[in-house]
């Protein structure tokens, strides 16, 4: 796989399936946190307006489960590819969690936010949340008591849209690990990759379908560093 060129060019998409081995569930999981709250209430803009609290104490008990947990050899085999001489690396997540950057991943483009950033509802001032947050915190540089976790929720725009559209249209091969090939994003990412000359491949436990030219089938801990091997 490949294109022309001193660095082959490769862009990473991860999603929950890569965090799910580090112990932090999904919303699609049959037990645990998610089960526990509808995600009206606290995945949407028009939840948090109507009761701020409930979403702080979801998004709180969110940030606790990702202290706790450690990146797994997915995340650590990442590090090594970006680290390899041979390619350039742009890792894209869809995961708002830190693990990619405690595993030793710089420069990761969040594209559904972090947990561990706070935003004002009011001016846009961003800062590093602290542990736990609070409805009626106010807002470092405006003072409005309109904190929020920084997290793209449903019917919000996902971030860095246009630099990540730029580097897929510019890559080499476009990589999709622990998420699904037939939703947005990564529906639409393998297509504009594909239309634009690169190579794709899905990482999965199991196909999930979608435009790809290559499948590896297993989980995220172990496949990922044998494909990161091959490469390096």
């Amino acid at each position: 796989m490949g294109g022309c060129g001193a660095k082959m060019k490769i862009v990473v998409l991860t999603g929950a399936g890569v965090s799910a081995e580090s112990g932090l569930g999904t919303f699609r999981d049959t037990n645990g946190l998610w089960t526990q709250y509808d995600l009206e209430d606290v995945a949407t803009p028009q939840g948090f307006a109507r009761d701020p609290a409930l979403v702080h104490d979801f998004y709180n008990a969110r940030r606790r489960n990702c202290i706790s947990a450690a990146p797994n050899a997915a995340h650590e085999a990442l590090v090594g590819l970006e680290k390899s001489k041979q390619h350039d690396l742009i890792l894209v997540t869809q995961n708002v969690d830190d693990l990619h950057e405690r595993a030793g991943s710089t420069g990761v483009i969040h594209m559904h936010g972090a947990l561990m950033g706070a935003l004002c509802a009011s001016c846009d001032a961003r800062w590093d949340a602290p542990a736990e947050m609070a409805a009626d915190a106010p807002c470092p540089t405006c003072a409005a008591p309109a904190t929020r976790p920084d997290i793209v929720w449903f019917g919000e725009i996902p971030y860095h849209m246009d630099d990540i559209m730029t580097h897929l249209e510019a890559c080499d091969l476009f990589v999709a690990i622990g998420t699904s090939g037939t939703v947005y994003p990564a529906a639409g990412f393998v297509d504009l990759a594909g239309q634009a000359g690169a190579d794709t491949l899905e990482i999965n436990p199991e196909p999930t379908g979608g435009g790809f030219d290559q499948v590896i089938a297993g989980p995220a801990s172990t496949a990922v560093p044998a494909w990161v091997d091959s490469l390096i």
